[in-house]
């Protein structure tokens, strides 16, 4: 079965002077301001395809982290994720770093972090984001 998500957004006026809007459609949850300058220095109440794309990297991966985990027998009891997601103006998306804090009892630091290397492998956010030069992972349990 195939789920598709929609996401839209509109742009007026140049790149350097100009502003949009990206809504999330299917959901209807939100419509955030965007602009060059919210994306290429400070966000001033804005949002960029990168905080975009870093919210889908946390909620992918802690499903993933969850499912990993459940596979091998443990039961997660939370997970907190962070991902910065750094972009360069010249070389475009060039680094995500995941920061996972998790409390799963019963398991060792070891396996937890085979489990969140596996999650991270297995993540389809992850994957889709193969193209980003370095992405990289700090997990450790709570």
């Amino acid at each position: 079965m195939a789920v598709i998500r929609t996401a839209g957004s509109h742009w007026e006026g140049t790149l350097q002077d100009g502003r949009g809007t990206v809504t999330l459609a299917s959901s209807n949850a939100a419509t955030h301001e965007v602009s060059w300058p919210s994306r290429a220095e400070e966000p001033a109440g804005q949002t960029s395809p990168e905080e975009l794309i870093a919210a889908a990297q946390c909620a992918c991966y802690n499903m993933s982290l969850t499912h990993t985990l459940e596979s091998k027998g443990h039961t997660l009891e939370s997970v907190d994720t962070k991902a910065e997601v750094t972009f360069e103006l010249g070389a475009g998306l060039t680094r995500l770093a995941l920061t996972v804090r998790a409390t799963v009892p019963g398991i060792s630091a070891e396996d937890f972090r085979q489990a969140a290397e596996t999650a991270k492998a297995n993540c389809p956010v992850t994957m889709a984001l193969s193209g980003i030069k370095e992405i990289t992972l700090d997990a450790a349990l709570a």
